[in-house]
């Protein structure tokens, strides 16, 4: 079994008097282990997309299967006690709090998970280390690099043990670089721990960074490769 399965999938969004439909009939699967990427141009709908996949959003019609269940009929409090089970998110904006060091910060979804405080620090220390910054625990965000806070907010992101990782445009903000290091992070954790990674982009060389690229254009998927070049790049 996939362990995400949409099927006919719609997204339609009100504004005013009239309907937007930001998703249209989007049927795919991911299964267990994949490292891909959804890619579009700004509007195609593939942030809609990831809110949905992350359980933060419901589609107004269609099946989401996450694991064999039905997440599309879920209340709001019952998909936020999946995405704490199941998913963590990585941002283009590290998202870190300025006055609590990397440790505290990789903590927080813990203390909203209710873990005692001996337990959080455990975590959050081997959290680190699986990005290698296990000797940056007690730096504040302002003293560590644009690199390291996207670290530290990798390892915030794991310190729930999830199957996935939903990472939004996560190296926006990064200089080239940079951003290549947190590629070789997350292909490092894709392969040595099984998480599934879905990142959303419209960067030509991040895609091409993964296994599998799902384009999104108007709402639609309009392209579903495992090649290893995209559209933009093939003769």
């Amino acid at each position: 079994m996939s362990l995400i399965q949409m099927e006919a999938l719609t997204k339609v969004y009100q504004a005013g008097s009239v309907n937007v439909q930001a998703l249209r009939d989007i049927t795919m699967s991911v299964d267990s282990g994949e490292f891909l990427a959804i890619m579009g141009p700004s509007g195609s709908g593939k942030s809609t997309l990831m809110n949905i996949l992350g359980c933060l959003d419901a589609p107004s019609s269609g099946s989401y299967l996450l694991d064999g269940e039905d997440v599309s009929q879920l209340t709001r409090d019952q998909r936020a006690d999946v995405r704490n089970r199941k998913i963590g998110f990585v941002f283009q904006g590290f998202n870190l709090l300025p006055r609590l060091n990397a440790a505290k910060n990789v903590e927080l979804p813990l203390i909203y998970g209710r873990v005692k405080p001996a337990d959080r620090a455990r975590r959050a220390l081997i959290a680190l280390e699986l990005v290698g910054l296990q000797d940056r625990a007690h730096h504040l965000p302002t003293e560590l690099s644009g690199g390291q806070q996207q670290r530290v907010a990798i390892a915030r992101a794991l310190v729930n043990n999830p199957e996935i990782i939903l990472a939004d445009e996560p190296t926006g903000n990064l200089d080239t670089r940079t951003s290549r290091e947190i590629m070789e992070v997350f292909r490092k954790l894709n392969e040595k721990q099984g998480i599934t990674f879905i990142l959303v982009t419209h960067d030509p060389e991040i895609g091409a960074a993964t296994d599998r690229r799902i384009h999104i254009r108007d709402g639609a998927i309009e392209g579903d490769e495992r090649s290893g070049c995209i559209p933009i790049q093939c003769d």
